[in-house]
This record gives structure tokens, sequence and C-alpha cells, in this order.
């Protein structure tokens, strides 16, 4: 988040900024409370931790597609227990490459050491953190009225986006027909609109090609090639915007043999031994992951700032980033004991403010980055996917 908001600084020209590391740490787990309503659940009912021949191994099943092709690979379609006896009549390498080929998400336990020399932890480490592509040349622009379009899911993109929003940017999220994060949506969608098109349909492709040809800044997270074969590469994306920012996540890296790879923050945690660290060092039974999405919100501000540094160069550019690197750049920061105990926020750091949402009146946790004095501010309360009717899509 620091390193955002000097970027922000930095394209704004600003004389200072100030991060309030507290703040900022409460923003990292979640930044809104509901007022007399309650989220929806965070994780489809399966989806979790599972002890197999050898191994823990992570069942990622929130997407639909995700919770079919582990069932199938598993055969048990019951609650967790059912599930967890099929589990152990599998090793869990096998199972991972059984149920990833099979279309689906998981992620088998690793130590630090072993994820190091596996053969793409040693292609994820020789990655830069940046992975940046100049594209052509660009017109600048202040921040405010800047346009992005944004293609991202959960999570490390959506938080790229709303800090973008914060500083001033005008975001449009784009999402498929059948897409929905019920229990993310009052966070990440503020002051942004959200829309749904299909890309394999010609008058939604037309709409998404007029919104891109006149956007700014283009932010994604799609698999390597997904979007290529959808027509949109990086060439034909730059042709059809001169000059365009893009900025790119994945889950393993852009090199190696899980570059094509499925994964979210939480498979990734388990694969590059952070969760073994944790397992180790709290002397627990189970897989310890990190308290919260550290790898989502770190890269998420990480690309936030590389969009803000792409604004203020003279070409366009496109900007690669990764889960498994941002994880292999925290491991190698090592671990730190805090200087004070966590504890959870005090009314005092939420806003004055009620933002009426769509599910109900809500408070926000006060923005913990200051550029001049200056907080982040977003024009308009969170809204559900899809909310804005694609004949209405303009900037």
């Amino acid at each position: 988040m620091a390193v955002a908001g000097l970027a922000w600084a930095k394209h704004v020209g600003a004389d200072s900024v100030t991060v309030d590391r507290r703040l900022a740490s409460f923003w990292f787990f979640v930044s809104i409370r509901s007022q007399g309503w309650n989220l929806p659940p965070a994780w489809d009912p399966i989806a979790g931790d599972y002890l197999a021949k050898d191994r823990w191994i992570r069942l990622h099943t929130n997407a639909p597609n995700h919770r079919k092709a582990a069932v199938e690979v598993l055969g048990s379609a019951g609650d967790k227990a059912e599930l967890a006896d099929a589990v152990r009549r599998w090793e869990a390498d096998s199972l991972e490459t059984a149920i990833i080929e099979n279309g689906g998400c998981a992620a088998a336990m690793r130590g630090v050491g072993e994820w190091q020399t596996h053969p793409q932890g040693e292609s994820v480490a020789a990655e830069p953190l940046f992975r940046i592509e100049r594209m052509g040349t660009r017109s600048p622009r202040l921040l405010e009225g800047t346009r992005v379009l944004d293609l991202t899911r959960v999570l490390a993109g959506p938080v790229a986006t709303r800090f973008l929003a914060g500083c001033g940017c005008d975001v449009i999220r784009i999402d498929p027909p059948s897409w929905n994060e019920p229990s993310l949506e009052p966070e990440v969608t503020l002051g942004k609109r959200c829309a749904r098109l299909d890309l394999r349909v010609r008058e939604d492709r037309e709409t998404f090609e007029r919104l891109l040809e006149e956007a700014d800044v283009l932010v994604h997270g799609y698999r390597p090639e997904a979007l290529d074969r959808l027509g949109y590469s990086g060439t034909n994306l730059h042709s059809l915007r001169p000059g365009l920012v893009e900025v790119t996540l994945d889950a393993y890296g852009w090199t190696g043999p899980w570059a094509l790879r499925r994964g979210f923050d939480s498979l990734v945690q388990m694969s590059t031994g952070i969760a073994q660290a944790g397992m180790d060092r709290t002397c627990a039974e189970r897989p310890t992951p990190l308290p919260f999405q550290a790898l989502d919100q770190a890269a998420g501000y990480w690309m936030a700032s590389a969009a803000l540094h792409g604004l203020t160069q003279p070409t366009g550019s496109r900007t690669r980033v990764s889960l498994a690197r941002v994880a292999e750049f925290l491991i190698a920061e090592g671990f730190r004991e805090p200087s004070e105990p966590f504890a959870p926020e005090t009314a005092a750091d939420l806003s004055a403010d009620v933002e009426n949402t769509s599910w109900g009146a809500a408070k926000r946790l006060r923005s913990p980055v200051l550029v001049d004095g200056t907080p982040l501010e977003w024009p308009s309360p969170p809204v559900p996917l899809g909310s804005t009717p694609k004949d209405a899509l303009a900037w």
C-alpha cells in the first residue's frame, strides 16, 4: 500500500505521502463493517485442507466448475467427511495433478526448501517482481478522470482497481454473465461501475472494444493465453488502444512448467511453503497459512503502483505480476515479530460517514494513505456485480 501511495504521489506531483501501518494492516483483512446485515460465507462448504496419504492438500472449490472438477476426480459428491475419506486414498501430488488436469484448482503443501528446488520455484525466483514491456507512445493525463477497464476477479486485481478508484480514476469492472463474488462485492466494488459482457458474443465484443479504445489502463487477471484465445493477445490489445497501460496478474509466474496453472492465494501459500512454515512455527497439526490473503493484498497494491507508474511514462506498457513471485519476495523478507499485538480495529478507525450500499448501511475503515494530507476518496458506494446495464456503458 505504501508503494502504491508513493506512485500516486509521484503521478500527481505531491510533496509527501504517509501510510498508517496499523490501518493498512486492517485493510488487508476487510475494510467494510456492515450495520445490521451480514456477508455470505467466503468459502464453498467443501473448500479447505485435507490430509492425503503422504501430506496435506488444499482444494479450492469456490467456483462451480472448480468444485465439479474436484468432485469428479474424487468420486464423492458428499460432505467434507466423505470427501476427506476419498482424499486419504490419494498421494497429494497425484491428486493435485489429477484435479488440475480436470480443470480444477488444488495445491499440495510443500516446504519452502522443497518449493525453492522445484522447477516452478526455480523459474519464479528468476523472474523480476515486475516484468515490464514498453508498448508504443501515449499521451499523459491527470489522474482524475483516468479511465481504468477492470477485468479482474478474486482478489488481487479488485484490490488494485479499488485503490485506483480511490485515487480518482474512473473504473469500469467487466465480468462474464455467470460470475459472482457475493462475499467480496461490498469490499472490492467501492467506487466502481460493474457490468457484464460475454466476450464470445459479437455485440458484447464490440462494446468491450469501444471501452478499450478510450481506456487509459487495462487491469486483468487472466491466465497466460486466456485472452489470446478470445482474440485479444497483447499485440491486439495495444493495436486497439495505442499507448495502453496494461497490468496483468497470474498465480504461478510467467515462465516454467506451471505458468498456465490455475491458482489462488490460498493455493500459492500451500505450494510455496508459507503454510508449512506457519504450521512448523506454531507447532500446529494442520496447514497454517498467513491469517489473511497476504499474497492477493500485496500483489494488488503492487499492481496499482505499476498502473500509476505506467501513467507517468511516455510509452504504453505491459506489466506482469504473479502471486508466486510476491510469495518469493515475502519469504525472502523473513518472519518478523510484530511491534505490537494485532487486534481488531476500534470504532475510531471507522469513518464517521455511513455508506448506503446496495446491501444496507455500512461503515468503512478510514483511508490509511494520505498524499499531501489528502486521503483516498471514492465517488460511490460498492455495488453488486453486473449492476450497470451494458447498454449504459460509456466513459
